[in-house]
C-alpha cells in the first residue's frame, strides 16, 4: 500500500535534509517533485493542486526559513497537510438511531460490497458487541444471496433469505421489519451493482434509501481503481448523499489515489479499509497512521492493536522471558513464527515497525519472506520432539532425514540451524544488558 508515492517521498526529504539552510528555490523544487509523486499515484488533480499550494503557502513563510532544522520542519509541514486531506480523526459509524440502524451500501460491481458487509457485520458483532443482521438486494447477480449467506454462517450473522420476489425495494421493507423483530441492532444491506454508472441503478438506490432512511450510507470503492473510484464516488454523493467510504483492497498493489482523493472530492471521511480476504480484515481508516505509513515513519500503534487482539499475552510473555535467558529451543522458535504470521502479512507487519521500509525495500524481490518462513516451519514440523527440545544432537545423517522431510535441502538446514544459534547468543548479550528489565519497564507502562 503506497509504495510507490512512499517511495518519492523518501527521496525528496532524503535531499532537504541534505539542504542547510531551505531557499524559495529549493522548497519549488521540492513541491513541484511532490505534486509530480501525487499525480503518478493517481491522485486527483484539483486534490493535489490544492495539498501542494496548502504546503507551499506554509513552507515559503518564516516556519521554514528561519527554523534551526529547515528539513525537518518542511517534512512536518507536509506530514500536517496530508493528514488534513485525508481527514483528520478516525470516523466510526454512527449508530445512534432507534434500532435496528440501517447501512447501505452502494458502489459499482466488483468494488467488494458483497465481502465488505460481511467484514462490517463481523466488526459490529465483535468490536461493538451488536446484533447485526444481513441482507441482499441484489436480484441482478444470481449468486449474490448465495455468497452472502455462506459469508454470513462462516461470522454466526443472519442473513434474510428472500424467498421470492424480484422487487430490491419490498426484499429491503421485509428484511427491516424481519430485523425489528428479531431485536436486531444494525442491518447492512447489500445493493446491486453495475460495471458503470446507468440511471436505473441510480433510481434504484434513492428508492432504497428513501424507502430505509438509511442512518449510515457507505460508498464501496476499489482501490485499485484509483481515479475512477474517485469520478464514481462523486457521483454517488451528488445523488444519495454518502456518508462515508469502504476502501476495499488496500493490501494490494494500489498507488494510494483513491484514498488520499475521495475524502477531497466528496468530503465523506474515508472510514474503513479493507486489508485482505478475511471477514476480520477489516481496519478503521486512521489518517494520521495511513500519512506516517506513507512517510516511511511506520505505524507502530495498528501494530500495537492488532498484537492486542491476536496474541496471547500471557503465552508470549512465557516465551519472550525463556528467548531473553537464551534457554528458548525450536518448538519456542515455531511458536513466536506462528504468532508474527498471526498478525498478517509478514511484509505489512514490518512496514509498521519504523525504520523497517527501507529494509524491506531492498530485500523485496531478492528474498521472498512468507515462503522463508514456509520453510523454516517445514524444518522445524519435520524433526523429532527430542531434537526440537535439544538441537545440538542434530548430526549429519539427521539433517539429511530432515531436509528429505521437508523437502529442502541440507544447506538450508545448516543455514537455519546457523541463523538459530546466532539468536541464542544474541538474546543472552541483551540479557546481560539488562533488556530483560527494560522489557518489564514497558509493560508496566499504561
Amino acid at each position: 500500500m503506497f509504495e510507490q508515492i512512499t517511495e518519492r517521498f523518501g527521496t525528496i526529504f532524503r535531499a532537504l535534509r541534505g539542504f542547510g539552510r531551505l531557499t524559495e528555490e529549493n522548497i519549488k523544487d521540492a513541491t513541484r517533485d511532490i505534486r509530480a509523486s501525487l499525480l503518478e499515484a493517481d491522485v486527483n488533480y484539483g486534490v493535489a493542486k490544492d495539498l501542494v499550494e496548502r504546503i507551499s503557502s506554509r513552507a515559503l513563510g518564516t516556519e521554514v526559513l528561519r527554523s534551526i532544522t529547515p528539513g525537518q520542519q518542511f517534512v512536518k509541514i507536509c506530514y500536517d497537510e496530508l493528514v488534513r486531506t485525508l481527514g483528520e480523526g478516525n470516523h466510526d459509524l454512527d449508530l445512534a438511531a432507534r434500532p435496528p440502524v440501517v447501512v447501505l451500501l452502494v458502489g459499482l460491481q466488483g468494488s467488494g460490497k458483497t465481502t465488505s458487509a460481511a467484514k462490517l457485520a463481523r466488526y459490529l458483532k465483535e468490536k461493538k458487541h451488536k446484533r447485526a443482521f444481513l441482507v441482499s438486494v441484489d436480484i441482478y447477480r444470481p449468486a449474490a444471496l448465495e455468497q452472502l449467506k455462506r459469508l454470513g454462517e462462516g461470522i454466526g450473522v443472519p442473513v434474510y433469505d428472500a424467498q421470492t420476489g424480484d422487487d430490491p425495494i419490498a426484499i429491503a421493507i421485509q428484511a427491516l421489519e424481519w430485523a425489528r423483530n428479531s431485536a436486531a441492532d444494525t442491518l447492512i444491506v447489500d445493493t446491486a451493482g453495475r460495471t458503470h454508472i446507468d440511471e436505473p441503478m441510480m433510481r434504484e438506490i434513492t428508492a432504497l434509501k428513501e424507502a430505509l432512511q438509511p442512518r449510515e450510507v457507505l460508498f464501496v470503492a476499489d482501490a485499485m481503481t484509483g481515479q475512477t473510484a474517485v469520478d464514481v464516488s462523486r457521483e454517488f454523493h451528488a445523488r444519495v448523499g454518502i456518508t462515508g467510504v469502504i476502501l476495499t483492497k488496500m493490501d494490494g498493489d494500489a498507488r494510494g489515489g483513491a484514498a488520499l482523493s475521495i475524502r477531497s472530492v466528496t468530503g465523506a471521511p474515508v472510514k474503513f479499509v479493507g486489508v485482505g480476504e478475511k471477514s476480520d480484515h477489516l481496519e478503521l481508516f486512521h489518517p494520521e497512521r495511513v500519512a506516517s505509513r506513507i512517510f516511511g515513519m511506520g505505524d507502530i500503534l495498528t501494530l500495537v492493536e492488532k498484537a492486542q487482539e491476536k496474541i496471547d499475552v500471557e503465552n508470549a510473555q512465557k516465551v519472550q522471558k525463556k528467548m531473553l535467558s537464551g534457554g528458548f529451543d525450536l518448538d519456542d522458535f515455531l511458536a513466536q513464527m506462528k504468532m508474527v504470521k498471526s498478525l498478517g502479512s509478514l511484509e505489512d507487519t514490518l512496514s509498521m515497525i519504523p525504520g523497517f521500509g527501507s529494509v524491506l525495500k531492498e530485500v523485496k524481490g531478492k528474498v521472498n519472506l512468507e515462503k522463508e518462513i514456509k520453510k523454516i516451519e517445514a524444518i522445524i514440523n519435520s524433526m523429532t520432539r527430542e531434537e526440537r527440545t535439544n538441537p545440538e544432537i542434530l548430526n549429519a545423517s539427521r539433517r539429511r532425514r530432515i531436509a528429505a522431510g521437508s523437502g529442502t535441502r541440507v544447506q538450508d538446514i545448516n543455514q537455519f540451524m546457523n541463523q538459530y544459534l546466532e539468536t541464542k547468543k544474541m538474546m543472552k548479550r541483551l540479557q546481560t544488558m539488562g533488556l530483560g528489565s527494560l522489557m518489564k519497564g514497558i509493560r508496566g507502562i499504561r
